[in-house]
C-alpha cells in the first residue's frame, strides 16, 4: 500500500515538472511540449489501455520523443515500461536516439 502512495506521488510530481517544462519546438507543425502527452498519465501508471486521445497526443508528439529521452527531468518517465507500453499500443514506434 506504501508503495501504491510513492507511485501515485512519484507521478503527480512528474505531471507537475511536465507542466513546467517545455522544450523547443522540432518541427513548424509540431509544439514540443511533455504536457500535451497528460492525456496517456493513466494508462502510462496502470495497465489500463491507452485512450484515443491519448494515441493521438503520442502520434502528433512523436517528432520530440528524442528530446525528451534527452532531458535529464523527463528521461525516466518517457523511457519507462509503461510509457513503451502505450507507445507499442498506439503503433508508434519507440525512437532510438
Amino acid at each position: 500500500m506504501m508503495m501504491m502512495k510513492k507511485k501515485v506521488c512519484t507521478y503527480a510530481i512528474v505531471l507537475v515538472a511536465l507542466l513546467l517544462v517545455e522544450v523547443i519546438p522540432k518541427g513548424e507543425s509540431v509544439t514540443c511540449s511533455p504536457v500535451e502527452l497528460s492525456p496517456c498519465l493513466g494508462a502510462i501508471t496502470s495497465s489500463s489501455p491507452p485512450s484515443s486521445t491519448c494515441c493521438q497526443k503520442v502520434r502528433e508528439q512523436r517528432p520530440c520523443l528524442c528530446g525528451y529521452l534527452k532531458n535529464p527531468s523527463l528521461r525516466q518517465y518517457v523511457n519507462s515500461p509503461g510509457a513503451r507500453r502505450v507507445a507499442s499500443s498506439c503503433g508508434v514506434p519507440f525512437p532510438t536516439c
